[in-house]
């Protein structure tokens, strides 16, 4: 089975704390993004205003340009996860044995146009390799099913690995999503601007019972 991992986007902290409290009633993992308004071009609330419901799990990812900076403040917080980008200015390898070693699972995120090979050299130092397929910062992306080749070369390469994707998932299009291998459907949009966002997880939760 698959997870549905509804995401949050947020550009202040009351619109921060409204999407989690719409995600409260129904959601067990979601996906925290935080932009630095650099790497990514929107800017969220800072990481020491980030909270979360103790039931969930929270992956945080991180669209920062220079993710070392903060790495006190996320292992305070710990998270389930931490994702960075694979084009972040970060020592991948060290940052994710400094995450690991407080037993903080790590993500590298590849940006829809980079080709996966750039990853293949730290990939392995990561837990979860999340395909972006959205843009940066926003909700409402577009699914590029085309990008479902990178999925089958990290499971290739990396077949422990936890395989996300992020943008434009919907009803339409999460069953192939499963089908092509992937772990983890991280859903914002459809879920957050849903008129019943519980309705619309629900949805893509029964396609996921019914994939095999």
């Amino acid at each position: 089975m698959a997870t549905i991992c509804p995401t949050v986007t947020a550009f202040s902290e009351h619109e921060y704390k409204e999407q989690i409290e719409r995600l409260q009633p129904f959601a067990r993992r979601v996906h925290i993004d935080l932009m630095d308004g650099e790497f990514a071009p929107t800017m969220s609330p800072a990481i020491d205003k980030v909270w979360w419901p103790h039931e969930f799990t929270a992956d945080i990812h991180l669209m920062y340009q220079r993710p070392m900076e903060h790495l006190e403040i996320l292992i305070k917080l710990k998270p389930h996860m931490v994702v960075i980008h694979n084009e972040a200015d970060v020592h991948h390898m060290h940052f994710a044995a400094a995450l690991h070693r407080h037993g903080i699972k790590t993500g590298l995120a590849i940006l829809h146009d980079t080709p996966i090979e750039y990853a293949y050299q730290i990939m392995h130092s990561f837990d979860h390799i999340l395909v972006f397929s959205g843009h940066l910062g926003h909700h409402g992306g577009e699914a590029d099913l085309g990008l479902l080749d990178k999925v089958r070369k990290i499971q290739e390469h990396h077949p422990d690995a936890e395989i996300g994707w992020d943008g434009g998932i919907n009803a339409e299009n999460a069953t192939q999503l499963m089908n092509a291998g992937v772990d983890v459907l991280n859903v914002g949009g459809f879920i957050q601007k849903a008129d019943v966002p519980a309705v619309a997880y629900e949805q893509l939760q029964s396609l996921n019972r019914g994939h095999h």
